[in-house]
């Protein structure tokens, strides 16, 4: 893993966060204090970038390449799209890592330390701290809402498949 520094909160960061889909509705002073706590990773292919059983506090968007998700070495997923998130359930539940991510071919991820909280101004911390912290709920709330109408639409595919199956014999 290639990772850079903490990022600055300029004009020309803020500007490529808002290229993410999820974070063009955001304040550029919301967009700034995530800059603060974020740094960019690069991974090879096949590179883990997070381990089933760990417990850290990254959250990731995907920039750029695509990854991997698997659970007791079955691959439960792929993410490829930009403005990805993954990484967000631990930051929830406060659990260990549900599963193992890793890159598919070169991936570049915007990665977001949510236990650098320190990083933020001593004048106002709490006042921040729970700026941030509704600024990352209210992402995770956004990509669970997606990611359970897409679960509803694989389930009820299933089950009309089953029902397709079992209606054959």
């Amino acid at each position: 893993m290639i990772e850079s520094k903490y990022l600055k909160d300029n004009i020309e960061n803020i500007q490529k966060l808002l290229g993410i889909p999820i974070l063009r509705n955001f304040e550029t002073k919301s967009l700034g204090k995530l800059l603060k706590l974020s740094k960019i990773r690069e991974y090879e292919d096949g590179e883990a970038i997070i381990r089933e059983g760990d417990q850290d506090p990254w959250l990731y968007f995907l920039l750029s390449g695509k990854i991997r998700i698997s659970k007791e070495h079955h691959e439960i997923g792929i993410i490829d799209q930009k403005g990805e998130i993954f990484g967000e359930m631990r930051i929830i539940d406060n659990r260990y890592r549900s599963a193992t991510v890793s890159a598919d071919g070169k991936t570049t991820c915007l990665a977001v330390d949510t236990s650098a909280q320190n990083r933020f101004s001593t004048e106002t911390l709490d006042e921040e701290k729970l700026e941030f912290l509704l600024m990352l709920y209210r992402i995770f709330a956004e990509y669970m809402t997606i990611r359970l109408r897409v679960t509803d639409e694989e389930l009820v595919a299933a089950k009309k498949k089953i029902e397709q199956l079992t209606s054959k014999r």
